[in-house]
């Protein structure tokens, strides 16, 4: 989680109010206590807010998992942020050491915890037992499901393995499954072990072979390419155009061949497209 950046109208704000509460209690005014930033009673009120609390409360948010925490502006500020603010200010007049830690905070710890709501969470921060901030964060929505009608990446390298499996892998092919890999996965990089994988391993023994028989051939790659797939998603028109750039990379004659990988992903792109049209 990104570290709070320190905001010169947040140093205002409690520098003021710990300036007003400190003349009143009869304290120096240079110091800003827990009470003077937050609804905190007893000892911890009287305490300095010091600079290992505020790293101690920001280990504690950065903890919570997939909680973003309010960093300013509108939607106010974390606990963390304030005693930052706060313990620096209270280092640069003299008031506390580096690394210095209130008593109340070192006996008693900052923790802070998420409790499960209907629609998302609500997070409370404490320190000494007392609480300094609470908040709710809502689930995110959940994610669109994938068109049922359209043809996906993995459907069409299976295509691929029913119309052309009889053929041995190549090096363009190798280069075309990976870059349907890729876009399948929505992802700059392949699965461990996956269909580009193999390709890749398939090219280069077949590329050693002597006879076709002990090629190893389009079909024994791409069946099943759906469940061997990470991620699966709906063929676009550049999703065809990556796969179909890849395998004339890769072929001898700059050529995309009729029945591979990339004509496959191409068709699939166009009756998706087609689709898109007659839904409008």
């Amino acid at each position: 989680m990104a570290q709070a950046q320190r905001r010169r109208e947040d140093d205002q704000l409690l520098r003021d109010h710990g300036k007003a509460l400190a003349e009143d209690q009869g304290q120096p005014e240079e110091v800003i206590r827990y009470g003077h930033v937050f609804a905190v009673t007893g000892d911890l009120a009287a305490q300095p807010i010091a600079p290992r609390d505020a790293a101690a409360m920001r280990s504690a948010e950065d903890s919570v998992p997939g909680v973003p925490l309010p960093q300013g502006g509108a939607g106010g500020f974390s606990a963390a942020t304030a005693m930052e603010t706060a313990a620096a200010y209270n280092q640069a007049v003299g008031a506390v050491r580096a690394g210095q830690a209130s008593d109340a905070a070192a006996a008693r710890g900052i923790a802070v915890t998420q409790t499960a709501v209907p629609g998302g969470r609500v997070v409370t921060e404490f320190v000494a037992g007392q609480v300094v901030g609470q908040y709710s964060v809502a689930d995110p929505p959940p994610p669109a499901e994938e068109d049922a009608t359209k043809i996906t990446i993995g459907e069409a390298l299976e295509a691929t393995a029913r119309a052309g499996g009889g053929r041995p892998v190549d090096a363009a092919d190798a280069e075309a499954i990976r870059a349907a890999e890729m876009a399948a996965h929505g992802a700059d990089v392949t699965m461990a072990g996956g269909i580009a994988d193999q390709a890749q391993a398939a090219a280069r023994a077949n590329a050693r072979a002597t006879r076709d028989d002990d090629k190893v051939k389009i079909g024994d790659v791409l069946a099943g390419a759906t469940a061997k797939l990470a991620g699966d998603k709906a063929a676009g028109m550049e999703d065809a155009a990556r796969v179909v750039q890849a395998e004339k990379f890769k072929d001898a004659g700059a050529r995309a061949r009729a029945g591979g990988v990339g004509a496959a992903v191409a068709t699939a792109a166009r009756l998706n497209e087609d689709n898109n049209l007659e839904d409008a």
